[in-house]
């Protein structure tokens, strides 16, 4: 590991901005002079739009426009968002309803964007979406994941937005007619709102040629791509910038109405217009994640070896299809279906329904989560019906380390793993031999506790191809440019230390350009845990880039042949002389020689395969019957990530990850009433997760180098979440079996337990 980063926990190098007030929101840096825009939403979840009379708001103080899709279409801009589909059994596509900016006639969820007033001020904006005049004449609402209810759109008869297979159908229900075991289990995987710490905020500037916006995103070439095609724009006269991002995590790669919308009225009026979500707007609004039903089922030959797999999946997308929606419940989601298991068929359903409800997309690892979290819940109750130990089940299925490269059904090649290895360090960790002297003494209590064990494995997604660009500043400072996007993961100290280990630049003299589409010229953003390995590829070969031009120009300074002259990673050295020179040197020399053309370089690289971190993660819960109250006791995570660069910020980037996943587990919760109205609207009832709830966290690394790339990576950025889902869960219904808990489904609350244990007491008492 030597040559490829040094491994070091270095401290974050932004965390200083960022605790001293230095950071740049939207917020922070929009024009002293621009205007802002309030949006207009439904309060109703489905009907027809008999009235929409602006009139009055536009006469308002301060009003300086307001905007309704009559207007939009008006001004020449064609109505409706992009939405990835995927292709039906029958050969067909996905439904493609029309998403409108703001709605067309009808409304579909509570929420949805309807008007967009543009004030001198806020609250002048907010006073004119008072006088708007909007009457809604009531339809049916679809609440169920039925495929008979009231009908949303035309186009999705039954309101069935997909009906998408995988696998080979009539050989997996042959190997299961003919198996000695079968597992049947129903898995609810519920919604969640995002709820990053920085809402989503955009500002647009125009200026007569060229069309400008801010928006805290996870990349900016989609957006500029999208601006260009609906303002009919050449892609140079559009900028698209994203500054310091408060959190992303798949909900802002997405495109919203709102940045459309200002930018449209910044064109209209010549003026910066500026707009930030409020929390609940964002509850309402934002892109939600998971909400999956499913029915999966296991076949077992007399060895309790997997023979089958099949998976029934019924996934709710809201009321429109969002950006990419169809395929990550689908494609993404069967990427790792099979997760560490030797499986050799399975049959892979989903169907997908429309609802009166916002829509729902990719929420932190889009769609690998709601895999493992199924295949791992199922593992656990088959282990359990089975009558053998869920440790041991999962090592008869392991797929081996002699197996490696391992093909699965899903066309995925696992390059590397030792899941055995990995296993049995969690288990010391975890000190699974102590559980049962810990039980006893939480039963001599009245309490009750369980051991959760999920052992996952996910894929870094995206564009495996990225760039980076070195500047040697006139200022003695060097200019990073990266194609992803940081959302506060700590990109700035992982490139900035990286490119330090490999060049011998100093890092107090680095500087990260990111998040500007002018001064980058493509890259990939930030989703799928892609940024560092593939980013630091990038820069890797940036790197090489300098040498091999550095290299003859020291030798021409020295009178040197080329090959003399080699580079340590530090200083270039010149054979048969005391001549030592830094990279920094070289630049200044290159300088005063008049030779601009050493002072930047740039390399884009492509990674030829994608690689796949794992780990076990393993829960400790009590439960206290009297009162339903779960209390998370333990929790212990071994990951395999390969080779790492600044174990710390993985340490931080896996703490973040599992306490998202405990929050879906024990708190987190989206609930609408039969109308369609959001009864978890506010941090009043909807419960994000507390530092009371989580536990200290032992995390431990088992590294097993990827051959999918020369620096031996895995990523990281949303393994945590991957992985703590299933083991709380697991935790959970483990400590509740014993009452007669047959069906255990997140979240799990006081009252949500209470009743499961209440429900379960008959067939406890038996």
């Amino acid at each position: 590991m030597e040559k490829f980063g040094k491994s070091q926990p270095v401290t974050r190098i932004e965390d200083v901005r960022f605790l001293t007030g230095g950071g740049r929101y939207v917020d922070d840096i929009a024009p002293a002079d621009a205007l802002h825009a309030y949006v207009v939403r439904s309060s109703v979840a489905h009907g027809e739009i008999t009235e929409l009379d602006v009139a009055d708001a536009r006469e308002a103080e301060g009003v300086h426009l307001v905007l309704t899709a009559e207007d939009l279409e008006a001004g020449g801009f064609t109505l409706g968002m992009a939405g990835s589909l995927v292709t039906n059994r029958d050969g067909s596509k996905g439904a493609a309803p029309l998403r409108p900016e703001l709605a067309k006639g009808r409304v579909r969820h509570v929420g949805e964007p309807v008007a967009l007033i543009v004030a001198e001020t806020l609250a002048q904006a907010r006073d004119a979406a008072d006088l708007v005049m909007l009457d809604v004449d009531d339809l049916p609402v679809h609440m169920g994941l039925d495929f008979d209810g009231p009908t949303i759109h035309p186009e999705a008869p039954g309101n069935r937005a997909f009906d998408w297979g995988l696998g080979d159908e009539g050989k997996t229900e042959a190997v299961f007619a003919e198996a000695a075991h079968v597992v049947t289990m129903d898995v609810f995987d519920n919604r969640v709102i995002v709820n990053a710490m920085e809402g989503r905020a955009c500002y647009a500037e125009w200026d007569g040629t060229r069309l400008h916006l801010c928006v805290n995103g996870q990349g900016v070439w989609g957006t500029k791509d999208k601006l260009a095609e609906k303002f009919d724009l050449d892609p140079s006269n559009v900028r698209v910038t994203n500054p310091d991002v408060g959190g992303g995590f798949g909900m802002k790669a997405m495109e919203h109405p709102e940045n459309m919308l200002c930018a449209f009225a910044a064109k209209a009026l010549g003026r910066p217009v500026r707009w930030a979500s409020e929390r609940t707007e964002g509850m309402l609004s934002d892109n939600a994640g998971r909400d999956l039903t499913h029915t999966a089922a296991l076949a077992f030959d007399a060895d309790h070896r997997i023979t089958g797999y099949k998976v029934h999946t019924i996934c709710n997308l809201g009321a429109y299809n969002s950006q990419f929606a169809q395929p990550i419940q689908t494609q993404l989601f069967s990427r790792v279906l099979t997760g560490v298991y030797d499986m050799p068929t399975a049959w892979l359903h989903v169907e997908g329904v429309y609802t009166n409800t916002t829509q729902v997309d990719a929420y932190r690892g889009a769609g690998r989560p709601e895999a493992i979290y199924l295949l791992e819940r199922l593992m656990d109750q088959a282990a359990r019906e089975l009558a053998v130990d869920p440790w041991a089940l999962r090592r008869t299925n392991f797929i081996k380390p002699e197996q490696f490269p391992y093909s699965t059904l899903v066309d995925e090649t696992y390059d590397v793993g030792d899941f055995e290895r990995v296993l049995a360090a969690a288990e010391r960790a975890a000190d699974r031999s102590g559980f049962d002297s810990r039980r006893a003494a939480s039963e001599a209590q009245g309490k009750l506790r369980g051991l959760g064990l999920c052992y996952y494995i996910e894929s870094i997604l995206g564009d495996p191809s990225e760039t980076a660009r070195v500047e040697f500043a006139e200022d003695g400072m060097v200019d990073l440019y990266v194609g992803t996007q940081s959302n506060g993961q700590g990109h700035e100290t992982v490139y900035t230390t990286f490119l330090h280990d490999q060049s011998g630049i100093p890092p107090e003299k680095v500087r990260i350009v990111q998040g500007d589409s002018d001064r980058i010229k493509q890259g990939g953003g930030t989703g799928g845990s892609r940024s560092v390995t593939t980013q630091n590829t990038a820069v890797l070969g940036a790197v090489d880039t300098i040498v091999a031009a550095f290299a003859p120009f020291v030798a021409e300074l020295t009178g040197a042949e080329t090959d003399a002259v080699t580079f340590d990673h530090e200083t270039f050295r010149v054979e048969g002389s005391n001549v030592v020179m830094t990279m920094l040197d070289v630049a200044e020399k290159a300088r005063e020689a008049g030779r601009d053309d050493l002072l930047q370089h740039e390399a884009r690289t492509k990674l030829d395969a994608r690689s796949f971190p794992n780990g076990a993660h393993v829960a400790e819960v009590e439960v206290d019957p009297e009162t339903g109250v779960v209390t998370l006791c333990k929790y212990t995570v071994v990951d395999d990530f390969g080779n790492l660069i600044n174990p710390m910020l993985v340490e931080g980037q896996v703490h973040g990850g599992v306490v998202q996943g405990i929050g879906q587990a024990l708190t987190e919760h989206v609930v609408y009433d039969d109308e369609g109205q959001l009864l978890t609207a506010s941090f009043m009832d909807y419960a994000m997760p507390r530092a009371d709830l989580v536990p200290m966290i032992a995390f431990s690394t088992e590294a097993v180098p990827s051959t999918a790339n020369v620096m031996g990576m895995k990523g990281c950025g949303e393994a945590g979440t991957v992985g703590s889902m299933a083991a709380t869960a697991n935790a959970v219904h483990d400590a509740l079996w014993t009452r007669g808990v047959r069906q255990a489904d997140m979240p799990f609350t006081p009252l949500r337990v209470w009743d499961m244990l209440k429900d379960a007491e008959p067939l406890a008492a038996e």
